[in-house]
């Protein structure tokens, strides 16, 4: 199969390591808490400000902190120890609770509403609109207590899963078979900045490099969120010199584009991740968007994108087009992509089945920490069999059988065919609409009549994603068994903290509101798109009936497959297809400028400079500015939520 060039560079960023180590000690705890009980607020704060966490932030705060105390005690974080407070960071701010909020907002939400599908969404989801659990919006209260007790089963049988059929894998695509995994180096070498030591950082250029991001990371930070936020609180109007989430242009363009959501967005973490990504991907993107410019103009004139009317915005452009076109257009590039992997996968599997030892995987190499491959089976199907039966319980009138299909044939050869592809490219690859495709199924042709399915926990999942992160782990020299025993420290400290800090931000103001923008700008535009599938497994003309379309989902596998044919005869980067299909993906479109321009910086002036050691830089660069923006974050979460904390007492 053909390879580029690029490709190979993220390939040789990093060789696994001859010894490991556990890492985990009494500071991997004492940081796991730190992190949920002082990180975690912070995040799900700017989540609904602004729309990201300050996951990487919280990450690279907590490994600086510990990494500075060990240094005045006279000793030095270790690579493993580095990479264990790396790990158990993002555990800890997965903030599970957080899903509550939006739970609570969906059943009171006007799509629902609009929809006629409030009275459907299940109880043991989110109390129904009336409720004083909402009214007095509290989550203790005995309406939630389904809900949070089935939350916190489903995050217990998650957390066992991780290593069940991902782990399986992995020691498939990474031992025996031997693929590269390209894009793991680049999650690597972040964390491996900060594990240099004292003597390391004074001739060394990975401190050196995460500081200048950390500094720029500061800056940009003081105006694009901590500005905002401390004049809020001082004023009635805050100060934003730069626009959160975008700028809003497309009334200023509809007379020449119609039908075209356009705006631009000031986010320069996008700039530092478009010289992470590889650049052709970068540049699909733009040329996916490009098209789509030029498309929608004569998509409306034909009368295809008939929903769109003069003065919309781009959420409202977005959600109008989705419906018209490219809902089914974005479902056959999906699949065109999935064929395409699949095809990809039966090329390189042909080319080296003969060179294949699986007795690597009963024999893997000594001190990684590698449990035992059988238990790894039998993890994946104890949580297949769990997440069946309290689908089962849950949705009685779905067909069982369905259950069993998903778990037990499309997960395993969907996560396989997804691993090699991110063993050989970098790409997480999955059949679009299975999930959806299936309930609608059984609402057609076996009677099924609801939304509760839409809301269980169905054993439908692509673990390809997760033989990365394990790779990852190889990489920095860490023993499997650390990492086990930190998801047992790690978990109480998610569920107590997650649930803690979502009802101190629901009770400090509704969400969405004015108080957090993100939310009160794009949840709408989640829910309608949630909402309008779900309500094609109800009785009577669905509206997703209406959006979808037989004839445009063929165009969209057909024009991927075209183009994946074009690409191949012309010799031209395999990535460049999947940054189109993004592109052509109708999200919105405003971030894909910045991107833009940090790829072309990279390509053009950063790698000419520095040579290929620009692809070790670039990582490390981009977790310094996480970093710097991240502090700005919690600074400005910190003086937000004791002032509006303090506005509520009673003197």
């Amino acid at each position: 199969m053909y390879q580029d060039k690029e490709l190979q560079e993220y390939r040789d960023l990093l060789q696994p390591p001859t010894e490991f180590e556990q890492g985990f000690d009494w500071k991997t705890i004492i940081g796991a808490i730190f992190i949920g009980f002082l990180m975690m607020p912070g995040s799900m704060y700017l989540q609904l400000v602004i729309g990201q966490g300050i996951g990487p932030a919280a990450r690279w705060v907590t490994i600086i902190l510990f990494a500075e105390v060990a240094k005045r005690s006279y000793t030095e974080l270790k690579q493993q120890e580095v990479f264990l407070l790396f790990y158990m960071a993002g555990a800890a701010l997965a903030s599970p609770f957080s899903g509550l909020l939006w739970n609570q907002y969906l059943v009171q939400s006007d799509a629902a509403k609009m929809l006629g599908l409030t009275e459907f969404i299940p109880t043991w989801i989110a109390p129904q609109p009336g409720s004083e659990a909402l009214t007095g919006r509290t989550f203790f209260h005995q309406d939630w207590l389904i809900p949070i007790l089935l939350l916190v089963g489903a995050q217990i049988v998650q957390r066992i899963d991780h290593f069940g059929l991902g782990y399986a894998l992995y020691r498939l695509t990474s031992d025996v078979e031997k693929l590269p995994f390209p894009m793991a180096p680049v999650g690597a070498l972040g964390t491996m900045a900060l594990a240099e030591s004292t003597e390391d950082r004074k001739s060394g250029w990975k401190w050196r490099t995460f500081s200048i991001g950390g500094v720029i990371g500061l800056a940009f930070g003081f105006f694009y969120i901590l500005l905002p936020a401390l004049s809020g609180l001082l004023f009635e109007e805050p100060i934003r010199l730069i626009p959160i989430p975008w700028i809003e242009l497309t009334r200023h363009t509809e007379a020449v584009l119609p039908a075209v959501a356009t705006g631009l967005q000031f986010d320069l973490t996008l700039v530092f991740v478009g010289m992470v990504l590889p650049f052709w991907a970068v540049i699909g993107g733009l040329v996916g968007l490009l098209v789509t410019i030029a498309a929608n103009p004569i998509l409306f004139d034909i009368g295809i994108l008939h929903r769109w009317k003069p003065g919309m915005e781009t959420v409202e452009t977005v959600f109008a087009n989705n419906f018209d076109f490219y809902m089914s257009f974005g479902i056959g590039l999906g699949l065109a992509i999935a064929i395409i992997g699949i095809w990809q996968v039966i090329r390189s599997f042909r080319s080296q089945s003969g060179d294949l030892d699986f007795s690597k995987l009963f024999n893997p190499p000594a001190g990684r920490g590698d449990i035992n491959f059988w238990l790894s089976i039998g993890i994946y199907v104890f949580s297949t069999v769990t997440y069946t039966l309290i689908c089962r319980w849950l949705v009685p009138s779905f067909p069982w059988i369905f259950f069993l299909l998903y778990g037990f044939v499309y997960t395993p050869i969907a996560s396989y065919i997804s691993a090699r592809m991110e063993g050989i490219v970098g790409q997480f690859v999955s059949l679009p609409f299975v999930r959806e495709a299936s309930f609608i199924a059984g609402a057609k042709y076996f009677g099924y009549s609801g939304i509760e399915i839409w809301y269980a926990p169905i054993p439908l999942h692509n673990y390809g994603e997760a033989t990365v992160q394990f790779r990852e782990i190889e990489l920095t020299g860490t023993n499997l068994r650390g990492i086990i025993k930190a998801e047992f420290v790690v978990f109480p400290i998610v569920i107590i903290a997650s649930l803690l800090f979502s009802q101190f931000l629901w009770r400090l103001a509704p969400i969405p509101s004015a108080s957090y923008p993100y939310a009160q700008k794009i949840w709408h535009l989640q829910a309608l798109n949630s909402l309008l599938l779900q309500s094609s497994t109800l009785e009577g003309n669905s509206l997703f009936y209406q959006a979808l379309s037989l004839s445009y989902v063929g165009s969209g596998i057909g024009l991927g497959l075209i183009m994946y044919a074009f690409l191949s005869v012309f010799g031209l980067p395999v990535m460049l297809i999947y940054g189109v299909v993004r592109g052509l993906g109708q999200s919105t479109p405003h971030g894909i400028i910045l991107e833009v321009i940090g790829a072309l910086l990279g390509r053009y002036f950063f790698l000419k400079k520095y040579g290929k050691q620009w692809r070790h830089y670039a990582p490390v660069l981009l977790a310094g500015f996480s970093c710097g923006m991240g502090l700005t974050g919690m600074l400005a979460m910190g003086c937000t939520l004791i002032l509006k904390s303090l506005s509520q007492l009673a003197y």
